[in-house]
């Protein structure tokens, strides 16, 4: 699970934030946008690109008022058009690439609701595990900060993850036994309740592995499967992993910033939401292949 030791714990009251002291994150990758004509700078999409290849992950710092999100919108057919980053999935035919992500108390007459939509802590996970062909790179632009100081934003490198595992534990992940079920609010077809797949892709030689998690919903077929999932959870909570996790508190994520990832390399979570006004909008790409 999400380890909660390192995150803020907040209170929210009308004009006072209560939280304690939560440690400095590694640095990542940073690059600004002056104005919204960067997105169409072909050194500027250039370096993001690198950053996405070689890191996977980058931070985008808007110096300008973008709650349409023009800027993300441009960028994404830049990546695509010149670097082969693919389309985004459109979530409907009314959200079209976008996806409000604006978490709200807990509501007893809705059945269902995608987690990231409620306040509640939101584990460590990779977008969209339970399809076959999860997207390859997703993006969340901050359009309201959370105001109470909670919400934080978490990130772990699948690699260093992996690179505590056995040798045996590695193997057995990636083999095609595990069950995962489709959450019901995405499921879309009344026999597809469940997928049966890998959780682990062998590296390409590069050293980068690359990995669908998300504990709640993954269920071993075999004992060695049972095996190896069983040690993927101890260290993920291990004291070794918790100097890995990488927290973006509310004060690093302010107006108009944009997290752009590779949902394969990176694990990302959040710490509970006290904040009902607090709004993200995602975008997640097109899948290239199987994981």
């Amino acid at each position: 699970m999400l380890s909660l030791r390192s995150f803020s714990l907040s209170l929210c009251f009308p004009g006072k934030i209560t939280q304690r002291k939560i440690s400095c994150p590694p640095q990542l990758p940073q690059i600004d946008a002056a104005k919204p004509s960067a997105a169409e700078s072909a050194e500027h999409v250039q370096h993001i690109d690198n950053h996405l290849k070689s890191r996977g992950i980058v931070k985008i710092g808007l110096q300008f008022d973008d709650d349409e999100c023009t800027y993300l919108d441009k960028l994404i057919r830049q990546l695509h058009r010149f670097h082969g980053h693919g389309i985004p999935i459109t979530h409907s035919a009314s959200r079209g690439w976008f996806w409000d992500v604006c978490p709200q108390p807990a509501d007893p007459t809705q059945a269902h609701i995608a987690r990231s939509e409620t306040m509640n802590v939101f584990p460590w996970h990779t977008d969209c595990s339970y399809e076959a062909k999860p997207p390859n790179y997703f993006a969340l632009q901050v359009i309201q900060p959370d105001q109470c100081g909670s919400g934080t934003f978490s990130v772990l490198d699948i690699s260093r993850l992996v690179s505590f595992l056995s040798p045996t534990a590695r193997k057995a992940l990636r083999e095609l036994e595990f069950r995962i079920a489709v959450p019901p609010e995405f499921m879309k077809h009344e026999d597809a309740k469940y997928i049966t797949e890998q959780l682990l892709q062998a590296d390409d030689g590069c050293g980068i592995a690359r990995l669908r998690f998300r504990e709640d919903i993954i269920t071993p077929l075999t004992p060695a499967a049972s095996i190896a999932f069983q040690e993927l959870q101890r260290t993920l909570t291990s004291s070794k992993m918790q100097s890995e996790e990488i927290h973006l508190p509310s004060s690093m994520l302010p107006r108009g910033l944009i997290i752009a990832m590779d949902n394969r390399r990176w694990l990302h979570g959040r710490s509970q939401v006290l904040d009902p006004n607090r709004h993200l909008r995602r975008v997640r790409s097109r899948p290239f292949a199987k994981l």
